[in-house]
């Protein structure tokens, strides 16, 4: 009994988790470029009463053993990139990627992070940033008064000035792949951060080497699915239901020894 209340709290301990796994999907539900995650879990210790295998006599083995679990625990919230659906806003700095890929975002710190939100806006000097006014790399700068801004499926951006037809070209938006994108450190603000379980960046142009291309004045919406979080949501309550259950079966049981002496 002492076992069975450890193993179904481990279990409400488990499903609480998903629980809030799950919560902070649907609170992302609108958040541009976002990533559902979806957590796995495994099971704890094994008491071997009996050992499969084991001598049952000279000569003979004990086929199946008897073993006792000890539990679950929530192990990981990997994250599931698949393609989020496409959304035309008709803005002139808003670019989705139709693919596999991550823009290069630079931080405060010089570090360089990566994003797969392509809400862009310019900056007071004309430079293309995050919603959080972090630059893009390599950075692009777009004078203030320009014009019919375009940002080609390979990253190309150009613009008119005012009096010129000819179209001037201010860079290209490149970007990156990783070998294990699951492995990235979720940072917050759209950013993801290379680990030693993503491998390094892979940088490239749109289009090229397996990376996909770009869409301009689209953005990518979230992929997360509110259906599915919603039956989720109804699995882990019934799991916690059960859980508890247990507990308080295995309290009565022991209610019931306790009663014995009287």
């Amino acid at each position: 009994m002492l076992r069975a209340m450890y193993s179904a709290a481990s279990g409400m301990e488990a499903t609480q988790t998903n629980i809030d796994n799950i919560s902070h999907n649907l609170a992302n539900t609108n958040t541009t470029g976002f990533k559902q995650r979806r957590t796995q879990f495994e099971d704890l210790l094994y008491q071997n009463l009996v050992s499969p295998g084991g001598n049952a006599t000279t000569a003979t083995e004990v086929p199946t053993g008897l073993q006792i679990g000890l539990g679950t625990r929530a192990v990981s919230n990997g994250i599931v990139f698949l393609q989020g659906d496409y959304v035309q806003t008709g803005n002139d700095f808003d670019v989705a990627i139709e693919g596999d890929g991550f823009f290069r975002v630079r931080l405060a710190d010089g570090n360089t992070a990566y994003t797969r939100a392509g809400n862009f806006h310019l900056s007071r000097d004309g430079i293309m940033v995050t919603a959080n006014g972090d630059p893009i790399e390599p950075q692009i700068t777009i004078p203030t008064e320009a014009t019919n801004v375009l940002i080609g499926s390979d990253g190309t951006v150009s613009y008119n000035l005012p009096g010129d037809p000819n179209a001037q070209q201010a860079g290209q938006i490149q970007l990156a792949a990783f070998a294990n994108p699951a492995g990235l450190n979720s940072i917050g603000r759209n950013l993801y951060l290379p680990t030693a379980s993503s491998g390094d960046a892979v940088d490239g142009i749109p289009g090229e080497n397996g990376l996909g291309s770009l869409l301009h004045k689209f953005l990518e919406s979230s992929n997360v699915n509110i259906v599915e979080e919603m039956v989720n949501l109804i699995v882990s309550q019934r799991a916690y239901e059960s859980n508890s259950r247990v507990l308080r079966a295995a309290d009565q049981m022991y209610q019931e020894l306790n009663n014995l002496t009287r």
